[in-house]
This record gives structure tokens, C-alpha cells and sequence, in this order.
């Protein structure tokens, strides 16, 4: 009901645990992508390790091309919009830092304040571009690292899980890759997001290199196959995440709906594809409101075949 129970810090904490878990184990940890609270507690309700907020769904939320035109603010207050919903560690995609090394600073406490549990800065030029798109150019690995040493020294959190993201791959090959990602761990990150890797040999080389998690990006329709759970693991990745997979899934039975109601002039040939009014008040926790307190709260759920509108 309302919030979620446990607290950013718990949920922080939490994160860490289950990485050095995964990675004593020969783990991965997923992290689908939600497009708003509510698919975030869907992520919740299937086991999902975490959840992670995307910049190119968040762009995409608001009609936009992810090519850096959100702003930290609305990045943080989308993430914690979704992150105050659930349970589960959310892990955001803060861009670039959204400036000098100050503004990835202050990106970074803006972060911690919006429940967040940890988040990636990469070294692209800005704006930045969609990781798998050809055209992409990174800054020098001096500036690289000086995001990611203010965005360390910006954490209050000491649990606040700070990723570096490189492109460099696409642009210098597997060699610079691993290189960059030794510079950026020196820096301070934590873990390292590698993007647009080819195959899982150059996972498992970076993996190798590294005494870092490494987080793989498996988003459909780019640069990488779509690779297995068991064969990241095999490849060393203790990090997956899927960016924009529910986004797509959601939309394209949108479209789909949209066009059987335009061609039928009724939505009864689609209903049986519906999430149902149970499936969506369960989701929401109507119960839980319903009870919440009889003598000042007086909500009572519409019956069956009420309107919901």
C-alpha cells in the first residue's frame, strides 16, 4: 500500500548483498527495465532481483529520441517515482552526469535522495547517443574518470552502487575497452558496464580483466545477440540488465489493440489479452487500501462490473 515498506538504504544495502552473493556463486542478477511504478511492481511480483530505469524508455516516455535532452531532475524524479513503489533496488541510467564533474555530483545526490539505488555514468561526449547506434564518440579517459571520482565523492551512501558505463568498444575496440575499465575502476567504480560487446568471449575478457562486477546490456534490436541467462554466467557477467523489453512489449500489443479496435469498431476481440480489473487491483493493492483504516478511510472497491473510470 502506498509506498514501498523497506527503505532506500535497506533496499541499497540489500543490492550489495546480493551482488557479493552472486558473485560467490557464479551468479547474474536480472533487471528488467519498467516504464513506469506500475511495471515496476510487476518486475516486483516475478522475483526479479531489481529494477532498472532506462533513459532511453525514459526519453521515450516523454515522445522524445534518447540522444541527452532529459535533464537529471527529470531523470530523478521519474526513477524515484518508480523506485518509492517497490521493494527492489532500482539501478538508473544517469547519462553522462548531465555536465561537468559538479553536475555529476549533484546528479548523483539527487539519486540517493529519490530512493535510488545505484546508477551508471558513462563516458560518451554529450549529448550522448543510444549505445547501440553507429556515430557515438566518448570523451578522453582523464575526463571518464573525473565523472566517475565526483560521482564518488559525491555518494553519502556508502551502499549507493556506482557503475561506469563505456562505449568505447564500438569506436577502439575490445583492447581500450578493458583498459578504460581499469582506469574508471581506479577511479572508484564499482562495477562495469561494458556496452555494445560483441559476443560472449569479449564479456568473458572483460570479465576477466576486472576484479569488478561486469553488467551486461541486453537490448533487443542492437549491437549484441540476445544471450541466455546461463551463457552470461559462463561468460563471467554478474549484472543483466533489459532495458527496454517491457516497454516494447507493452507498446507493440498497444499497437496491436489499437488497430483490431480501429478495424473492428469494438475492443471484445482483444479482451481476452487484457490484464484484468482483478489482475490490475491485486497489482495495486486495493485490499490493502481497503483496510488500511475503516474509521478514516472509507474507500470500498466498485464490484464486479463497476466502472473503474
Amino acid at each position: 500500500m502506498l509506498h514501498a515498506r523497506t527503505s532506500a538504504a535497506e533496499r541499497r544495502r540489500l543490492l550489495r548483498e546480493a551482488l557479493n552473493e552472486a558473485r560467490r556463486m557464479d551468479d547474474v542478477l536480472q533487471f528488467p527495465g519498467a516504464f513506469n511504478p506500475l511495471s515496476a511492481r510487476l518486475v516486483e511480483k516475478h522475483g526479479f532481483a531489481g529494477v532498472y530505469v532506462s533513459g532511453a524508455v525514459l526519453s521515450a516516455d516523454l515522445g522524445l529520441p534518447d540522444i541527452g535532452l532529459t535533464t537529471a531532475t527529470e531523470v530523478a524524479g521519474r526513477a524515484g517515482q518508480i523506485a518509492r513503489v517497490t521493494n527492489l533496488p532500482a539501478i538508473v541510467d544517469a547519462d553522462t552526469g548531465f555536465g561537468e564533474p559538479m553536475n555529476v555530483a549533484r546528479t548523483i545526490q539527487l539519486l540517493e535522495d529519490a530512493g535510488i539505488a545505484g546508477a551508471h555514468i558513462e563516458d560518451q561526449v554529450n549529448p550522448k547517443r543510444c549505445g547501440h547506434l553507429d556515430g557515438k564518440a566518448v570523451v578522453d579517459v582523464h575526463t571518464a574518470a573525473q565523472r566517475i571520482r565526483a560521482a564518488a565523492a559525491a555518494r553519502r551512501d556508502e551502499n549507493f552502487l556506482l557503475i561506469a558505463r563505456t562505449d568505447v568498444r564500438a569506436i577502439e575496440g575490445l583492447d581500450a575497452t578493458i583498459d578504460r575499465a581499469r582506469a574508471l575502476v581506479a577511479a572508484g567504480a564499482e562495477a562495469i558496464f561494458p556496452e555494445a560487446l560483441r559476443d560472449l568471449d569479449e564479456f568473458a575478457a572483460v570479465a576477466g580483466a576486472l576484479d569488478v562486477p561486469v553488467l551486461a546490456n541486453m537490448t533487443e534490436f542492437g549491437k549484441s545477440d540476445l544471450f541466455t541467462l546461463e551463457q552470461l554466467r559462463g561468460a563471467g557477467v554478474r549484472m543483466v540488465i533489459y532495458p527496454v523489453t517491457l516497454l516494447r512489449l507493452a507498446m507493440g500489443a498497444a499497437d496491436a489493440g489499437l488497430a483490431r479496435i480501429a478495424a473492428d469498431g469494438s475492443q471484445a476481440g482483444v479482451v481476452d489479452r487484457m490484464q484484468t480489473r482483478a489482475e490490475l487491483y491485486d497489482l495495486l493493492d486495493y485490499a490493502g487500501y481497503n483496510v488500511f483504516d475503516d474509521a478514516i478511510y472509507t474507500y470500498r472497491p466498485p464490484t464486479q462490473g463497476g466502472s473503474d473510470e
